[in-house]
């Protein structure tokens, strides 16, 4: 069985995601896939259903009655990797604006650090150097970081660029954590991280999730890795952020400052 699962939540992507789950098992790592759809009108589940008899030991399917929200749709896949012997578990988008073959590199740095490359270290022990490389012991989550060396982003218009790094910004204040790229949707969590965290408590649905989620582990002790990727805005399909999803993410950051996180 492989030691690592890539959950892909989806709504209407029935654009992307044969390509992604192809190109994913392509790699050299042998990851599994669990796609967490969200009753998507396209077929997008219909189409993972149809690549299941391909790929019957690797290619997983959840399906839900309708949009639900990212959160509770990882949370979900969450609780479905910790049922089985999964070492890693990834959270990664379906419309190729992160790059599979960074795959390997996000679980490098949970396995040893990350050593060939330079990120931003969350940790306690890293020093003044927020790009200091971690070079002994692993770390316990790696974020693949748009931000953590000056801004890669590819195709999104100058407005939503500078929401985005603006939000980390605030983020990074107003919790008092050393995260470049707080809003990330691509990352690498370790066993024990899902395992330690108490996941019912976690609160914000949308891409507030995210900071929650990297928020709760810093809170707990664990190490974060950022490792720098470029970033591409997706080429087909539609994007799901909304206004409502950027309030949540606001209000919830400012709750989270308040907050008293303990381990499960």
């Amino acid at each position: 069985m492989s030691r690592s699962v890539v959950i892909i939540p989806t709504y209407n992507e029935k654009e992307n995601i044969e390509k992604m789950i192809r190109r994913v098992f392509s790699l050299y790592d042998d990851f599994s896939i669990l796609v967490v759809d969200d009753g998507s009108p396209d077929g997008t589940g219909a189409i993972v259903k149809g690549l299941q008899a391909e790929f019957p030991d690797r290619l997983f399917l959840i399906e839900r009655g309708g949009k639900l929200g990212l959160g509770t749709a990882y949370l979900q896949g969450f609780a479905w990797a910790l049922e089985r012997e999964y070492d890693f578990v990834f959270e990664m988008d379906a419309d190729f604006s992160h790059n599979p073959e960074d795959l390997a590199r996000l679980k490098a740095a949970c396995e040893n650090g990350g050593t060939a490359e330079s990120g931003a270290d969350s940790s306690a022990e890293a020093g003044k150097d927020a790009y200091a490389d971690v070079i002994c012991g692993g770390a316990d989550l790696a974020v693949g970081s748009r931000y953590c060396n000056g801004i890669s982003v590819i195709n999104w218009p100058i407005g939503r660029v500078l929401i985005s790094y603006f939000a980390s910004v605030f983020v990074r204040k107003v919790l008092n954590v050393r995260v470049f790229d707080c809003t990330s949707g691509f990352v690498c969590y370790s066993r024990r991280v899902l395992e330690t965290l108490n996941l019912d408590k976690i609160k914000m649905k949308g891409y507030g999730f995210q900071i929650e989620m990297k928020y709760s582990a810093l809170k707990l002790g664990f190490r974060l890795k950022e490792v720098p990727i470029i970033f591409i805005d997706r080429k087909e399909g539609s994007s799901k952020m909304s206004g409502s999803i950027f309030g949540e993410a606001f209000w919830g950051v400012l709750a989270l400052r308040f907050r008293r996180i303990r381990a499960k």
